[in-house]
């Protein structure tokens, strides 16, 4: 089976290389042209444009950073659209407004294809190691036929119904590691400055309720002032504004997650938009004049 690869950054690069390694022949293409020969390199076969990677693929997944870059990579020129063939299965991986899921579902309908929005959760590391966790919306007919290559890079594959409940789960998902990262910061900062050991505590607590794979995943990097990204602050600005826009739809307030949202605002601001979602911690070391270490 040929498989279609659009998008090789910090996540697709990686995720690309794992299906190379379970033996799917991959057509691939990006605009960065080092990540290109990157995987390349492994196997993969490049081509300049989504409407030749759809020409030559039956299943297509694309794997970018938001809605404006998934229109264009599927209604610009050149684009998927262009190419696709009736019968190809559209599988977008990337965190992007449900509504445009569902605007691009019908695009792919008109042209003969089926379309799955299916984004991912677990960050770079994850992606690497093939364990990420993968929610999606489409038929469920669709979704099982394309569920033993997603299973080739997570270790969770999740049908959550229609089109569109993929990326509204990931808004979700966005919101509660969000808040998560705040509480934990906020605790840790409150910790370190009343004198406790912000490390001994996260060995207290990570046993016990308020343990969670965002903790153990992110207070490590804390302590070890280790801020690459794994995902990055300006990402999850996108992905918050999303599920702000999509509260609105139904008229819906969310307190805490505009709050982080807030936080991470003004972290952007300060030019950190770069590193990596657990620098929340900067918000509030910055506030209370305190540093978070081992």
């Amino acid at each position: 089976m040929k498989v279609g690869f659009i998008g090789l950054g910090i996540m697709g690069r990686p995720m690309a290389k794992n299906l190379l390694k379970a033996g799917y022949e991959l057509n691939i293409c990006d605009v960065n042209e080092e990540a290109v020969k990157e995987v390349e390199a492994a196997g993969g076969a490049p081509y300049k444009t989504p409407k030749e990677v759809a020409e030559k693929s039956e299943i297509i997944l694309t794997m970018l950073p938001n809605s404006p870059h998934v229109r264009t990579v599927m209604k610009g020129k050149d684009g998927v659209l262009e190419g696709i063939k009736p019968g190809t299965i559209v599988v977008d991986m990337s965190s992007i407004d449900p509504t445009v899921s569902i605007e691009l579902e019908k695009a792919v309908s008109e042209a003969g294809g089926e379309m799955i929005d299916a984004p991912v959760s677990g960050g770079e590391p994850k992606a690497i190691d093939g364990t990420l966790s993968f929610m999606c919306g489409s038929k469920e007919e669709v979704f099982d036929q394309v569920k033993p290559i997603l299973e080739k890079m997570g270790a969770s594959v999740v049908h959550t119904g229609e089109i569109g409940s993929g990326n509204m789960t990931k808004l979700a998902n966005q919101m509660i590691v969000a808040v998560n990262i705040a509480a934990m910061s906020e605790a840790l900062v409150l910790a370190a400055k009343s004198g406790v050991n912000p490390e001994r505590v996260y060995q207290a607590i990570r046993g016990g309720l308020a343990g969670s794979t965002v903790m153990d995943a992110k207070a490590p990097m804390m302590l070890d002032r280790n801020f690459k990204p794994g995902f990055r602050i300006e990402l999850h600005i996108k992905d918050l504004n999303n599920a702000k826009h999509a509260s609105e739809a139904v008229d819906m307030d969310l307190p805490m997650t505009k709050q982080v949202l807030e936080m991470m605002n003004k972290l952007q601001e300060q030019g950190l938009g770069a590193y990596d979602h657990s620098a929340v911690l900067w918000y509030y070391e910055e506030k209370e004049n305190v540093e978070v270490k081992r």
